[in-house]
């Protein structure tokens, strides 16, 4: 068992990059590695800035488009089922320590990962980087948010910013 992504496209707004789903895998196989996480199911839907507002509204009773929602499925992973991340299994939050064991979750899916294409657009003109590289960094995000990490607060954020920029980063993916 591995992680896998099921990936659509429901918006027709914005090309998407060439290889863009295979871009998300990669991610999302260097973000598990790091989090000690080997197997589980992450969807990832890009939609348009209507069908996130309308998403935003629905769960955050936020009336606008956002980047990126997570919606985790891993509160119904049972008492007995022990979920280790990237930060327990090794202090310093990367897992190159040979001892560390991936946590293989059971067969429910991690979660949901909805990203706003028109969003991420402009975003990446606003911050001068390519749309691969606001994808990838959104999607990772995403996991992230699923997996229980926030940025609530800045010692939050600052860990939380620390991760996706290590994962960015070995995918080659840099500002």
């Amino acid at each position: 068992m591995t992680l896998r992504l099921d990936f659509a496209n429901e918006q027709e707004e914005i090309d998407l990059p060439e290889g863009i789903e295979g871009r998300l895998e990669e991610l999302l196989a260097i973000a598990g590695a790091q989090e000690a996480i080997a197997t589980g199911d992450v969807s990832v839907t890009i939609v348009d800035d209507e069908a996130i507002r309308a998403l935003n509204l629905q769960y955050r009773k936020l009336d606008k488009p956002t980047d990126v929602l997570s919606f985790s499925m891993l509160e119904s992973v049972g008492e007995e089922t022990p979920i280790v991340y990237g930060d327990e299994a090794d202090d310093a939050g990367t897992n190159d320590d040979e001892e560390d064991e991936l946590v293989e979750l059971p067969d429910e899916p991690i979660g949901d990962i909805v990203i706003s294409a028109a969003t991420a657009k402009r975003q990446s003109e606003e911050y001068g980087h390519t749309l691969e590289r606001e994808l990838g960094f959104l999607f990772v995000h995403g996991f992230l948010h699923l997996i229980g990490y926030d940025h609530e607060d800045e010692a939050a954020e600052r860990v939380m910013t620390e991760k996706q920029e290590r994962v960015l980063q070995k995918a080659g993916l840099t500002r």
